[in-house]
């Protein structure tokens, strides 16, 4: 099967890119996981934050944002010995910080997963170009999403790790246009085609 080239380098992102990236989620749980990896992930590479995927799930009780909500300063320091953890406290705070805005949304709306993809109708977007590997850091919609998502007390989203989560649940599909996955995806979900800005 043809793959993106960035997930060549080891097995779990060879793993990753067949089965989750880009695939469209609807899931709290695993949008709260995936937007708090890109948290972590900030000047940091998403390979690493594969290899410790399970470490934050034990860290983070897999996630359950709203256990994470009542963390206090003893889950910080708890988190922070862990071994094998990223020892950035802000990043530890700004995770705890962001289940409690997530809970904020999902109170609001119903679910954190509905606020981000009325973003774009439900539809998984494909942007012209990016096919052919044009891919940018952020654009319109990662900074509008990002915008909100601030003004709503979000840390550590600026709109260049936005736009990598809507990569990663499939709001936007940048697959390449070599890559299986990128029709697969396009045939099983609602997909719009537009130009990127």
């Amino acid at each position: 099967m043809e793959r993106c080239e960035w997930c060549l380098c080891n097995e779990k992102m060879t793993r990753y890119h067949d089965e989750e990236w880009g695939v469209p989620l609807h899931d709290d749980r695993g949008q709260f996981e995936f937007l708090m990896m890109e948290v972590m992930q900030c000047g940091l590479n998403w390979n690493m934050m594969l290899q410790k995927r399970e470490i934050f799930r034990a860290c983070f009780d897999g996630f359950d944002y709203d256990k994470i909500a009542a963390y206090g300063e003893a889950d910080v320091e708890r988190i922070l010995a862990c071994d094998g953890m990223i020892r950035s406290r802000r990043k530890v705070e700004a995770v705890i910080q962001n289940a409690r805005h997530f809970q904020e949304i999902r109170a609001e709306i119903g679910s954190f997963s509905r606020f981000l993809w009325d973003f774009t109708d439900g539809k998984s977007i494909l942007y012209a170009g990016h096919q052919k590997g044009r891919i940018p850091a952020k654009n319109e919609l990662s900074d509008r999403i990002s915008r909100e998502l601030k003004g709503r007390g979000f840390r550590y989203l600026g709109p260049v790790t936005v736009y990598s989560h809507l990569q990663a649940c499939g709001v936007i599909n940048d697959h390449l246009e070599s890559c299986a996955r990128r029709q697969e995806i396009a045939e099983r979900y609602p997909t719009v085609r537009k130009r990127d800005r």
